[in-house]
């Protein structure tokens, strides 16, 4: 199966690429979770190389699970003391992120952005 799978992680509080958010790539099957990757994000928001390519890209369940937290505790280290009591709370609000989702057999390019907040986060498939 060709193919490929990748991320793009924004900060969108800052309008930023995420820098640094540590991430890890597990496959669901029969209850278990198989660790296949462990990566941090670049500069750009991005991974240096993809997640899953060709002959990796088996068709099954697996999850993403962002490490949300500590990326928001070293850039809130930054917060000053002027910032509100609701922005420093809000700061500590998410932790981890898994997003599950299905590889089918058509190979092709997996694309999961993760557009994230102190106090929310959004995904979607892209291209």
């Amino acid at each position: 199966m060709s193919g490929r799978l990748t991320t793009h992680v924004l900060d969108l509080v800052r309008g930023i690429p995420a820098s640094g958010v540590f991430l890890q790539l597990r496959r669901l099957e029969n209850g278990e979770s198989q660790l296949l990757r462990e990566a941090a994000t670049n500069s750009d928001g991005r991974l240096d190389a993809p997640l899953l390519e060709d002959a990796d890209m088996k068709p099954g369940e697996y999850e993403l699970l962002f490490h949300a937290g500590d990326y928001f505790r070293k850039m809130d280290a930054a917060i000053s003391e002027a910032s509100s009591p609701r922005e420093q709370e809000s700061a500590g609000f998410l932790d981890l992120i898994p997003i599950r989702f299905h590889i089918g057999t058509g190979g092709g390019h997996y694309h999961v952005p993760l557009l994230l907040a102190p106090g929310g986060y959004s995904t979607y498939r892209g291209s």
